[in-house]
This record gives C-alpha cells, structure tokens and sequence, in this order.
C-alpha cells in the first residue's frame, strides 16, 4: 500500500446510486460462477463502482437472478445483488463469450468438488479457461477466486495459451491467485470488512490492479498482501486447515472435561482472552462440516500424498472430525439401546450453520441417516435447510421434515440440537418439556441453557460440560472479538444506519 488512507471504509455508505470515494476508475468485470463466492464477489465489487458481468452455466440459475431471486441463503445478499441490477453495474448472463468481451479482469469462482481419491476436482475450472482462451479478443488478465491445488493458476494460464494458439494469436495475459476468506452466513461483511485481501502473482501490474479493485476496503489494519502465485494458492488451504486444527483440538478438550468433571466453556473463556490465541474459532461441538473445511483438508492431504509427504496432523484432524460427527449417534444409543426401532429423535438443525441453508457435509445430516438406519423415527427441523436437506436425503423412510421447532419435538424421545440456529435457545423450557417424550437433551453446540432446562425437569447434556449446570454462564464475546453474529438480513443504506458505523468501524 502507499500509506494509510484517509477515513477507512467510513465513507462506504451502500445504495442504488452509492459509489466509494475516487480512489479507484470504474474498471468493467466479469465473474464465471454464480455460486456463494462468485455471487458474493460480483455484488460487492458492483457496489464498489464497477461494472460487472456475472456468467453462469445453469441457465435457469442465471434467470433466477435475472428475476432478483437468489439460488441460495446469504444474509444481506439478496437485497445487494437487487440494488446493482437496479443501479446498472451487474447483469448476468449464461454467454462466456459475453463475459470475455465485457471483462478486462475476468475471475474464475467456480466449484471444485471433492473427486474420488480426495483431490479437488477442476473441470469447471479448466472448462472456464477454454473458454476464455476461445473468446478473448485481446490482452486480459484471469483471476482466481476458486479454491485450488498449488500449481493450478499455471496449468490455467497453459490452458488458456492453447486455445489461442489453436486461432492462431498470442494475446498478453496475466494470472493471480486473489483467494476468498468469506464465511457462510457473514460473506457480504467478510467481503467488504476485510481481515486482510491476499493476492499472488509474477505480474506486477496484475497486483497492483488487484490492489486498487480493493483500495476502498483497506488500511492499516486491512492491510493488502502481495506475494507470489504459488503461496496464495496454498495461503487458502493453509487457512482452513488451520481453523479446522483449533475446532478439533477444542473438541478433544472437551472430551477431556466432560472425563476430568471440567466445563470447556469455562475453559473456552480463559483461552480466548490470551492474546496469543484469540477467541474465534474455539467453540466446542459436534464437528465441523461445510463446503470448505473438509472439502480443503481433504485436498491438502491429497497434494502432500502425490509429494510423498506424510501429513500426521492433518490426518489427526480428519479422524478426530469424523469422531466428533458419529458422537451425537452414540449418545443417543447410550440412552435409547443400539436398536432404536420405535423410537423418535427430533434434531433441531439441517445446515452445517446457522445464517445459511447449505448442508454439504453437513454432521446433520450424517446423524440423520445413522439414526434411520438404526430404526428410528426422525423428526427434524431447520429454519432454512429444509427444502435443501430434502433434496440432499431423499425419501427417506422414517423421516418427517417439520415445519416448525416445536414440532419436531411432538412426542420425541430425545431431543438432539444439532445446528445453533439462535432462535432455539430462545424457545421456553417448558414448551420442551411439555412436548418431549422423554427427558433428554443432547445439545452438539453447547447452545441451550441446561440450567433452565434441568429447572424444568429436564436432562441437558452439553458437549465438555460435566459441570456445566452448577457454574455461572460464561459471559457473551463482545462483537469486536467474535463477529459471528450477521447484522441481519437488511442491507443497510440509509443514511446514518448503525451499518455505516458497523462497517466503518
């Protein structure tokens, strides 16, 4: 960066005709990938000032968007997304041709699924290459939102080169890796507050485009980070590896409190205000799922096998998650027997989080279908993951979706609080008890008040919280520590809304 800017961020204020401070030209965009990053990205570049082309492959994906509909859950993103179509700085479209024409840096934010031996999948990404090598009509510079491999920008730029030699030009290209840090359910502040931006590439005037796209979102303390393209690839994975390393030894703790009469909550408390640790990512729970933890560990180990590098803590990570999914089920079969024919088990939550309706991986799900197998009668609910877990598990037999909490609980034998959707905890005690059949809460997220709970006669049993009912609650992080809470689902673009504040804060 050249020095520090001046007001950071404060004079962001969103709206249909809102533009950031001149610090930057409107500069013309295309996104290929209409998913939750290449949606994300498109809208708050937009929003940004410039002008944008969003590409996807599924047309009636592209219509739906056409139509202000999103394909997906994501706090603030919808009302966005509507706002820059307004405005005239996004459209979307199903042309790659179109995207290439319109764009002078194009960004790929497409999926790359887990393949059968665990490596990232990169068909769509290697499909988006050809395409760009077939359409471009001059120098353009690529851009790589896509989590991938180590090595993938320069099979990238390989792939491109060959569709244009095949119509015989030699256009100057550019390629960087600028790898998203966004998180489900917050993704529209993770894009616009940024922790920090990365970006890797041999260009330097790649870098230093990437770097004044992102001028109105940085400063000091959201410093831009300029390296090569090879440690920005594996920056992203390094990252989610990392997060996943904390959530499992957390979870390990935990299992250790509940043997040694502790309560990880309390632990949690003492952790996180050690400087040296930080108090994010230190909650303890039923493991982690989603479209990037497992997804990301999963090829890291694969690309350290194809090296013939032994990974022992990464393959900790993975058996100790695993252990942690399957936990929930065995809890249940300590209670109810391992045959659970007869039996009903309500689950409250579907999605591998709250704030969003993905269920990829999510352990959920994986409890689901452990305890239909086992005979049960399941009775679930998720405030938005519904229709996607429907269409994730199938007609299952023995499987009841319901349309609200407290229904899912109608004669359950157990209660099992999989996903810490807030609204949960907020429900009265006594309208669980006089639903439950049983006694028992199982509670995978250390999310319901078990001393409310016991008041009313009933069972909570936490995760590392043998204790936990005869302690004091452990105080609330305050947002500047912990921003896990969204905002809400309003955009905010009046002015003055306490939003500005938010995000220039």
């Amino acid at each position: 960066m050249n020095g520090p800017m001046q007001g950071p961020t404060q004079d962001l204020e969103p709206g249909p005709q809102a533009r950031p401070p001149d610090r930057t030209a409107p500069r013309r965009l295309a996104v290929f990938g209409a998913g939750y990053v290449g949606l994300v990205t498109a809208a708050c570049l937009a929003w940004l000032g410039h002008e944008l082309v969003c590409v996807d492959s599924q047309p009636e994906r592209v219509r739906q968007l056409r139509r202000g509909g999103l394909p997906f859950h994501e706090p603030m993103l919808g009302e966005l997304v509507q706002e820059q179509m307004r405005a005239g700085r996004l459209r979307f479209s199903s042309s790659a041709e179109e995207a290439v024409a319109h764009g002078e840096l194009l960004f790929i934010a497409v999926g790359t699924p887990t393949a059968a031996d665990g490596a990232a999948e990169l068909a769509q990404v290697m499909q988006v290459a050809d395409a760009i090598g077939r359409h471009m009509p001059g120098p353009r510079q690529v851009v790589m939102k896509s989590t991938v491999p180590v090595g993938t920008g320069e099979r990238v730029r390989q792939r491109i080169r060959e569709q244009l030699a095949l119509r015989g030009v030699s256009w100057p290209l550019g390629i960087a890796s600028n790898p998203e840090f966004l998180r489900e359910g917050l993704a529209v502040q993770d894009f616009l507050r940024p922790e920090r931006v990365v970006a890797g590439s041999d260009d330097a005037g790649l870098l230093e485009a990437l770097r004044a796209l992102h001028a109105p979102l940085l400063s000091d303390r959201r410093p831009f980070l300029a390296m090569d393209l090879r440690s920005a690839e594996l920056c992203k994975y390094a990252a989610n590896v990392m997060l996943a390393a904390r959530l499992s030894l957390m979870n390990e703790l935990a299992l250790l409190a509940e043997g040694l009469g502790a309560d990880i909550e309390q632990v949690r408390e003492g952790l996180g205000r050690d400087p040296r640790i930080g108090a994010q990512f230190l909650r303890a729970g039923c493991g982690f799922g989603g479209s990037c933890l497992p997804k990301d560990l999963r090829a890291l180990r694969h690309s350290a096998a194809a090296l013939g590098q032994a990974t022992p803590m990464l393959d900790a990570i993975a058996a100790s998650n695993e252990r942690m999914v399957g936990l929930l089920e065995t809890r249940v079969c300590e209670a109810l027997g391992e045959l659970l024919d007869g039996r009903r088990i309500a689950v409250w939550g579907l999605a591998f989080k709250p704030h969003t309706d993905d269920v990829r991986e999510s352990p959920a799900l994986a409890l689901v279908r452990a305890l239909l197998a086992r005979g049960a009668q399941v009775q679930a609910y998720d405030p938005m993951a519904g229709p996607a877990a429907r269409e994730a598990l199938g007609e299952l037999p023995g499987l009841h979706l319901a349309g609200s909490a407290l229904e899912a609980l109608q004669q359950a034998d157990v209660l099992v609080l999989v996903t810490d959707w807030p609204q949960f905890a907020e429900l009265p005690a006594e309208a669980l008890r006089d639903r439950l059949r049983g006694t028992l809460v199982l509670d995978g997220r250390n999310a319901l008040d078990g001393a409310r709970l016991a008041a009313v006669g009933l069972q909570h049993r936490g995760i590392g919280r043998a204790t936990a009912q005869a302690l004091p609650p452990v105080q609330a992080w305050p947002l500047t520590q912990d921003r896990s809470t969204p905002l809400g689902t309003a955009w905010p673009h009046r002015p003055g809304h306490a939003g500005a504040a938010w995000l220039a804060s």
